[in-house]
């Protein structure tokens, strides 16, 4: 822990704002959608919800194109809507605006990325660009995470290699995608996710709150 790193990149829900998203009642949302089309969603269940729409789109386009597009821009429709609503009851984290802030002062480069819409984290945090040097949301990627590529991008732009990066994330799948790209990875326990899941997943450090960092000789 005695490295100087150059960028932090931050998940968004549970890590920097509250996690009031209700992925099971989305997920099940979704599952109904799809036997609206024919798709019988007993197989689903384990996917992402990006992932889920994907799956369900690709077997529809099999016999009927224009039923799967109609599919995949109603499904995302009613995703948005509840990420929305959710938004409008979100708030930032105790702490979120001071390490933000003191990382800037700092001199390290800032980079937010999540698989939400950018809607939704503007309706949460309207400036959410003043405090970060990168921010992609779903909308503004072509790969979502846990796809490398949306970290890889974002490393990118702001001129940092992953061994000057540390990914931050209250999910498993923030540390998996920090340990594949090659980034120091710390899993936080702000979201739904226990420390032992965040250590299994690979992260070389757990704290409670992101806002923590700021004790930590980096």
């Amino acid at each position: 822990m005695i490295r100087k790193f150059k960028a932090f990149v931050f998940d968004f829900d549970g890590t920097l704002a509250e996690l009031n998203l209700d992925f099971t009642f989305m997920k099940e949302s979704l599952i109904v959608l799809s036997r609206q089309y024919g798709i019988d969603g007993e197989d689903l269940n384990d996917l992402l919800i990006l992932e889920l729409i994907e799956t369900v789109r690709n077997r529809i386009f099999r016999d009927d194109p224009t039923k799967a597009s109609d599919f995949y821009n109603t499904a995302h429709f009613r995703i948005r809507a509840i990420e929305l609503e959710a938004a409008r009851r979100g708030a930032l984290l105790s702490g979120t605006l001071l390490l933000l802030t003191t990382l800037k002062k700092r001199g390290n480069a800032i980079g937010i990325i999540t698989r939400n819409c950018r809607a939704a984290l503007k309706n949460v945090f309207p400036q959410i660009e003043d405090y970060c040097d990168v921010l992609l949301s779903r909308d503004q990627t072509i790969h979502v995470k846990p796809h490398p590529d949306h970290l890889i991008r974002t490393l990118s732009i702001l001129g940092a290699s992953p061994e000057q990066t540390v990914m931050v994330g209250d999910h498993p799948l923030d540390i998996q995608l920090g340990r594949e790209v090659g980034t120091y990875t710390i899993g936080v326990l702000t979201g739904h996710t226990r420390a032992e899941a965040l250590f299994a997943s690979g992260a070389d450090l757990v704290l409670n709150r992101a806002v923590e960092i700021l004790d930590l000789p980096m």
